[in-house]
């Protein structure tokens, strides 16, 4: 895939992630996607999984979600990295945590992510999933 497309799946993933359309946003993956997690050295696997990852994301993370950044962007023809800091509200507290996703192609769709984040980070996005992750 060219860079542009890249770039587009990648916009359409975020966008989707954005506006909470689960169904739209599972279409955007492989059937079978993998995401790493690091520096946890954590991964998540299988389209069940992810979809349940992103139904919780949506329900818990972005409610905590108070303001986010995005620093930097970059893309290839293999993948996109965008490196963001969040700002969240967690038991009435302010935390920013800088996170830096990088999407890659797997044929026409996105294949996974490998997300670097602290693994405070990483658990809050994970909520209850974060237990079913298994070593990389």
């Amino acid at each position: 895939m060219d860079e542009k497309k890249m770039l587009d799946l990648a916009t359409r993933h975020a966008q989707y992630e954005a506006e909470q359309k689960i169904g739209p946003l599972m279409e955007t993956l492989v059937p079978e996607p993998e995401y790493g997690f690091y520096p946890a050295n954590l991964r998540m696997s299988g389209g069940d999984l992810c979809k349940r990852y992103y139904e919780q994301f949506f329900i818990d993370f972005m409610s905590k979600v108070r303001g986010h950044k995005l620093l930097n962007e970059w893309v290839s023809c293999d993948s996109v990295a965008q490196e963001y800091d969040i700002t969240l509200q967690v038991d009435g507290e302010l935390e920013t945590h800088r996170v830096l996703g990088i999407l890659f192609a797997e044929g026409d769709r996105l294949g996974g992510e490998r997300i670097y984040a602290s693994e405070r980070a990483t658990r809050l996005m994970a909520g209850c999933v974060f237990d079913e992750f298994k070593p990389l």
